[in-house]
């Protein structure tokens, strides 16, 4: 095609052919991009302000220049935006005086002869068509893959740069970065491999799809391609975690309960749990069976170590598991492993104490509530020992819990309830006028102290901390009543916060926030809850339900 547009006609369609194949894109597309080429190279020669087209036919390679003059009237031009230009448009006025059924927006055709192709057409020719052509392979590599995210794909290392495995898809090329690929594991040139797709997205240098070979869904994947079970959906796998290239957990659930999802995983002499290790460069994995229960749930993923109790804290999504002795290095693991797989596994934040921790703790905490309920009662130390393993924490308890709940206690009875709740509430008064006057003295406002959810202990705690007007107060986060977590220098470091030691939980703190907020004017008042619509329905029609009641 360098001597000109007179070219072989069939060799062009040969050419579009070929383009087509090799980059896997519409011969329309190629034909196209030609055109533009053909069209940018008559322009150079006519004149840029013409409006020439180039058309080539895609069944008989037929090539064809025109130069087109659309009619247009006053209301379609504009000085700034759409000037008249003589090159490309004819007034309507001046179209009708040759032309009775000229109307705006017809074209007027001109043929123009081939032009021959220099050799800077011709290089910018080839530019183009290559550029275009490039822009729909993307394109259509983009449109590919980018429906394929979550599924596992093989390829052939094609290269590896600053530790970045360039993956060979043949249609494409993946790239598995440092930090998914899994540690240890070398690859090189000319190794088939298998990989998770996890990333598609577009850039300016073309579509970029991102591997992985350290992501917990890629061991998911694996064991839905090994497992016919869990490719069929009679097993589910509800989580997993992976310490990439040492250890893995997999929580799974059976939907049949005629099949083991453990062992159905595990496979025949553990065919099918050995074909993923070995994937995987021989990283353990403990399959458990997955449980709607947290407790039953936890216990499981800290296997294989045995688990004496477990305390959950919903609020703040974590939980206190109590072990022997003898499973405490079991239970951690190596660096914190097993535990800290445990909690990836199960989204829980766990603790680990030895029963002998747990014992002390226990005692220390028993001891704390004795030694209160001595000092705000006036008992003796028996006394307050009987009422702390009755599970009265706070003077408060005592002081507004029922007075023949608290007379029903071994070895008290109705004079001693309603002397100890009077003393409770002697204390608590005094306490209060003392934390009222502690207040004053730090300057705490008394809008604050009408805040609800605000405590005199809290008030007093934030005037410590410097936390004393209602403004003060609302300009704070949930963050900063309760602490965070931050990163500095490469490490987790915990933020305390103004009032961490009331233990509130998320909702609390923030809600105390919001009530702040409305007190000061910043917001207004979020509508309350609707009450729910009773029951339809009489006495009779719940006798008719119920027929025992009366």
């Amino acid at each position: 095609m360098s001597t000109g547009i007179s070219a072989n006609r069939l060799e062009i369609l040969q050419i579009a052919d070929a383009v087509a194949r090799e980059k896997s894109i519409e011969k329309e597309i190629v034909i196209q991009a030609m055109e533009h080429a053909l069209q940018k190279a008559a322009r150079s020669r006519y004149g840029a302000e013409h409006d020439i087209r180039a058309t080539i036919d895609a069944k008989t390679g037929e090539m064809e220049l025109k130069r087109v003059m659309t009619v247009v009237d006053d209301s379609m031009l504009d000085p700034e935006t759409r000037p008249f230009n003589p090159s490309t448009d004819i007034m309507l006025n001046v179209a009708l005086k040759s032309d009775k059924e000229a109307v705006l927006g017809k074209e007027y055709v001109e043929l123009l002869p081939p032009i021959e192709f220099g050799r800077v057409a011709a290089q910018t020719a080839k530019q183009v068509i290559n550029h275009e052509v490039r822009e729909a392979e993307r394109e259509r590599q983009y449109g590919e893959y980018k429906d394929r995210v979550g599924e596992i794909i093989n390829g052939v290392v094609k290269r590896v740069e600053f530790y970045n495995v360039i993956v060979d898809l043949g249609r494409a090329e993946g790239v598995i970065r440092k930090s998914e690929s899994i540690p240890r594991e070398n690859l090189r040139v000319g190794d088939r491999t298998r990989a998770y797709i996890y990333d598609v997205r577009r850039e300016t240098k073309g579509p970029q799809i991102f591997l992985s070979r350290a992501k917990p869904e890629f061991m998911a994947r694996l064991f839905a391609q090994e497992v016919p079970e869990v490719y069929e959906g009679v097993i589910e796998i509800k989580a997993a975690a992976r310490d990439p290239g040492s250890r893995a957990k997999i929580a799974v659930i059976s939907h049949d309960s005629s099949i083991d999802p453990v062992g159905a995983c595990v496979g025949m002499r553990g065919a099918r749990v050995q074909a993923v290790v070995g994937e995987m460069q021989g990283e353990k994995i403990d399959i458990i069976p997955w449980s709607p229960d947290p407790a039953t749930f936890i216990v499981n993923a800290l296997q294989p170590a045995e688990v004496s109790k477990v305390v959950l804290d919903p609020d703040e999504a974590r939980v206190e598991v109590v072990v022997g002795e003898a499973q405490l290095s079991l239970a951690i693991g190596r660096r914190g492993q097993n535990v800290r797989l445990a909690s990836q596994l199960t989204g829980w934040s766990i603790d680990i104490l030895t029963e002998a921790e747990e014992s002390e703790r226990r005692q220390k905490e028993f001891a704390s509530r004795t030694e209160l309920f001595i000092k705000a009662l006036e008992v003796d130390e028996m006394f307050a020992q009987l009422l702390a393993s009755e599970g009265f924490e706070t003077v408060e308890e005592i002081a507004y819990v029922d007075s023949i709940e608290l007379a029903s206690i071994e070895g008290l009875n109705d004079e001693i309830a309603e002397e100890l709740q009077a003393r409770a509430q002697e204390y608590l008064e005094k306490l209060a006028a003392e934390l009222e006057a502690k207040r004053v003295e730090l300057g705490v406002a008394d809008d604050l102290k009408a805040v609800p959810g605000l405590t005199a202990q809290m008030l007093v705690t934030l005037g410590e901390k410097g936390v004393k007007t209602l403004e003060d107060f609302a300009g704070l986060v949930g963050d900063d009543i309760r602490g965070y977590f931050e990163t500095k220098n490469g490490e987790r470091v915990r933020e305390p916060g103004i009032l961490e030691q009331y233990a509130l939980t998320a909702e609390q703190a923030d809600q105390l926030v919001i009530n702040a907020r409305v007190a000061a004017g910043w917001i207004e008042a979020p509508p309350e809850p609707e009450p729910e619509a009773e029951p339809e329905g009489d006495a009779d029609d719940v006798a008719r339900v119920f027929p025992d009641r009366g």
